[in-house]
């Protein structure tokens, strides 16, 4: 029988830091009783403080009773950590940015038989995905009123999702909600399952463009995250996506603001152009103008798409100037635009997981979408927000909105 390994060392908490800790601990982690917050040396620790520090607003005030250490991002290993169970699955995988998957996932989730489902929800292969690629498919009256009822429902489970957004939280948990609200209302969660992904909301963080898998990782204050809902309800799809500020810091950072705020606008100015005649690739030209003009690119990678009793259908709705996309607007149509803009370059890479996109120079990037319907005279946003629902513009920070005033 072979000898059992001797236990694991510490490791310091600094970002990247492969060192082990040393006794070095955080004093003020120590006065708000904050476990495990051990530093390599003086350097490492005054080093990661921009980060380190928020996480004493989270954990001031509360109790010692053992939940404040769960509050600490776990320290990511190739080996599950002795003391928290999460591991990175892709060590040897080369990220562009700081952003890691904590594992292991969660068990997947299970939806009530009584809840109709889509024809991928065994098999993770969706059967009519080989339709015509050219042929949109235009809705009577009742189909409209199912992708009203539909993109409704889902305007609901994003908000309710978008509300427990605090630093502290793990996309896993926003992944549960999720998950627990589409069943309260009776619906499927069209990303479980669906060529086998393996969740029931997208979380993508920072530098992730989209199809960020929900783990173990935790918020932090200055993340920016976008919460992808997509739900299938009596025969329909409703998709919609927004981009949200974790904390203050996030807020107050003017390179993250203009992200934000940029894809935002672009999604905006796309939708107006949206109506009867419209060619569907009229909405690249004015989504990269805008884009450019904040300069930010915009990726090129994924599109918008058709959307009704199929979850992906055509036509096809690239964000980018000078495409050759094929359509135009016509009454009954239901489609999403989602332009996913950057802070850097525009082209992307996938994760080892084959679902999580990054920018493949680690920026930040964002994401806004609406599932829309082409009316006789114009466009009916059937995802539309709420004057209650989370989120919305903010106007850029101060100092930010001063200089460049100034530059102007």
């Amino acid at each position: 029988m072979a000898d059992s390994e001797p236990p694991a060392k510490k490791k310091c908490l600094g970002t990247d830091c492969e060192n082990d800790a040393g006794t070095l601990q955080c004093p003020t982690c120590l006065k708000l009783g904050i476990k495990g917050s051990f530093f390599c040396s003086q350097d490492c620790f005054k080093k990661n403080w921009g980060d380190h520090k928020s996480l004493h607003k989270t954990a001031d005030g509360k109790s010692t009773n053992g939940i404040i250490h769960n509050f600490i991002p776990p320290k990511v290993v190739s080996k599950p950590d002795p003391a928290t169970g999460f591991f990175n699955p892709f060590p040897s995988y080369s990220f562009t940015g700081p952003l890691r998957p904590v594992y292991p996932l969660s068990p997947k989730r299970t939806v009530p038989k009584s809840i109709p489902h889509p024809d991928y929800a065994a098999s993770g292969i969706p059967k009519n995905r080989t339709l015509g690629r050219n042929k949109i498919e235009i809705l009577d009256a009742k189909a409209q009123d199912g992708m009203r009822k539909v993109c409704k429902l889902a305007r609901e489970v994003l908000d309710i999702v978008a509300a427990e957004l605090k630093p502290g939280v793990s996309t896993d948990h926003l992944d549960e909600v999720c998950h627990k609200a589409c069943i309260e209302r009776n619906s499927y969660p069209s990303p479980l399952n669906y060529n086998f992904f393996p969740k029931s909301i997208c979380t993508s963080v920072n530098e992730v463009i989209c199809h960020g898998i929900p783990d173990q990782r935790l918020l932090m204050d200055g993340d920016i995250v976008n919460l992808d809902v997509t739900l299938y309800h009596e025969g329909y799809h409703g998709d919609l996506n927004e981009t949200y500020y974790v904390g203050d810091r996030a807020k107050a950072d003017p390179d993250v603001v203009r992200v934000v705020e940029t894809a935002r606008e672009c999604l905006d100015e796309a939708i107006k152009l949206v109506k009867p005649g419209c060619l569907m690739r009229d909405f690249g030209n004015v989504i990269e103008k805008h884009a450019k003009a904040r300069n930010c690119s915009v990726i090129r990678t994924y599109c918008g798409h058709g959307i009704n009793s199929i979850f992906h259908c055509a036509p096809n709705v690239p964000h980018y100037a000078k495409n050759k996309a094929v359509g135009e607007c016509k009454p009954g149509m239901t489609f999403t635009i989602e332009p996913m803009i950057a802070l850097g370059k525009y082209r992307d890479v996938t994760w080892p997981d084959n679902w999580t996109s990054t920018t493949i120079d680690g920026k930040k990037t964002a994401q806004f979408e609406h599932t829309l319907l082409v009316t006789e005279d114009g466009v009916e946003i059937l995802t539309a927000r709420q004057a209650d629902s989370p989120g919305g513009p903010i106007p850029m920070p101060a100092a930010a909105a001063a200089a460049e005033e100034k530059s102007g």
